[in-house]
């Protein structure tokens, strides 16, 4: 497969699963880290889903069953958690819900590297978004990252994350100054967003849930990925134009995902 081949995804592909997403507001359980909760539950408010923190291993199993995507990131794993993690992707593997892995700083660290190579095998994910050294290395590569920080680009990684979407049969979306988003045969390059979301902690973690809100409405990937991608980076510039700095910029992305319409999606949105 050529890491150049583009897609016949269309902005109307976008603006329609952005509407189902505000119509049916999917249940998003998130399985993600200490960090970033509060940000990542604040965004799928604003977005039109409703969040769900559900990581008692006790409890995550049976909530994947009903939830419409869940998240899985793995950001800070605990030994809780991660027992909650496998529930969770087993049950949503016998349920077919959608669920997202973000694989925070795999590559970087062994145990969680560790996790992320064991989880695709109970169930495959839906969807694997992160930066590129972290998908090179779910993919099976050596990752040149640090901590959360990617010392590679999207598309140096453009041909790994094609075989990983085809491993999974999924999507795999990869985050950097131009996001790439990928089935393995078709590939969306967006160029939105702002250097201001690298001064939020947890921007990525919380793309990561809303990537599987709109995999709980769309029996397409690729066209979930995108639309949460477009969606989120979209609202950032919108966000930026408006804030004084890093604080008010964060306050103002929570502002802008409500007020991006699909229709304004659609017409500004540049797909590549």
């Amino acid at each position: 497969m050529d890491a150049s081949a583009t897609t016949t995804l269309t902005a109307a592909d976008l603006a329609g699963a952005l509407e189902r997403y505000r119509t049916d507001m999917p249940l998003v359980q998130c399985l993600t880290n200490t960090v970033v909760q509060n940000f990542t539950a604040n965004v799928l408010l604003a977005s039109g889903a409703s969040p769900a923190m559900v990581d008692n291993p006790r409890e995550a199993g049976e909530f994947a069953r009903i939830a419409g995507g869940v998240l899985v990131n793995l950001g800070t794993p605990q030994e809780s958690t991660v027992a909650a993690m496998r529930h969770a992707v087993e049950a949503a593997g016998a349920a077919g819900t959608p669920w997202v892995l973000d694989p925070v700083a795999v590559g970087g660290l062994s145990w969680r590297t560790e996790i992320a190579a064991e989880l695709p095998g109970i169930a495959a994910p839906t969807v694997v978004r992160g930066n590129a050294s972290e998908v090179a290395a779910v993919a099976g590569g050596s990752g040149g990252g640090r901590g959360t920080e990617s010392v590679d680009t999207p598309d140096d990684v453009a041909e790994a994350a094609q075989e990983l979407a085809r491993r999974f049969s999924g999507a795999v979306a990869v985050s950097g100054e131009v996001d790439l988003i990928t089935d393995g045969d078709r590939t969306v390059r967006l160029a939105h967003g702002t250097p201001l979301l690298q001064k939020v902690t947890g921007a990525g973690c919380a793309l990561g849930a809303l990537v599987a809100g709109f995999a709980a409405v769309s029996d397409d990937p690729l066209v979930a990925a995108s639309t949460a991608t477009a969606l989120f980076t979209l609202a950032a510039e919108d966000a930026a134009a408006a804030s004084s700095g890093s604080g008010s910029f964060a306050v103002g992305l929570v502002d802008a995902l409500g007020a991006l319409s699909p229709e304004a999606l659609a017409d500004r949105v540049r797909i590549s």
